[in-house]
């Protein structure tokens, strides 16, 4: 099994990366041990801020049409949602926007898991309702949805997992639908 893991976010400090990271180990850990990890950063795949003009000047760029294909060569893509005003950042809907001119499904009916976190007790709550609500028409076959509030009261930075009891039971649970058929 092959796990492609992002943050949906290109801070250096990400916590959304750190989340998503704590999810693509464990998964690999505890429920499929000769899966690979590819992680991605989205600072590696910083475009020029989509218009159709540009896009009809220049067609689509080498950097969307290669996470197309990062997508399309996983088996589960695992995605942590930061929140910026209660939405996506501008570095992920810039690059998604991009994508989606390849072809619209720019998930390809993997299945996924969508996280969320942020300081605060809403946990990006906002952007992931967004993301999970929309997931039909950008094919994405969502298994599971987890937001985890006020990161640093959850998460242990430093031995980078997660210390609430209940949030691990969620994203065990979570991992397990990923292998049913839906």
């Amino acid at each position: 099994m092959k796990i492609l893991a992002f943050a949906a976010s290109n801070s250096k400090i990400s916590i959304n990366k750190q989340l998503v990271m704590y999810v693509a180990n464990r998964l690999k850990s505890t429920k499929t041990p000769d899966a690979t990890i590819e992680t991605l950063d989205l600072d590696d795949y910083e475009l020029a801020l989509y218009r159709p003009d540009r896009e009809e000047a220049g067609g689509v760029p080498a950097l969307a049409q290669d996470f197309y294909a990062k997508i399309g060569s996983s088996d589960v893509v695992l995605v942590s949602f930061a929140e910026h005003n209660g939405l996506y950042t501008a570095a992920y809907k810039n690059l998604f926007d991009w994508t989606s001119r390849i072809d619209r499904k720019v998930y390809q009916d993997k299945p996924m898991i969508l996280l969320a976190t942020s300081p605060g007790a809403r946990g990006a709550s906002n952007v992931l309702k967004i993301a999970t609500e929309s997931a039909p028409h950008f094919g994405m076959d969502v298994r599971a949805s987890i937001s985890v509030p006020s990161f640093q009261d959850n998460f242990d930075s430093t031995a980078g997992e997660l210390t609430n009891p209940e949030l691990v039971s969620q994203i065990d649970a979570a991992m397990d639908l990923l292998n049913t058929p839906e």
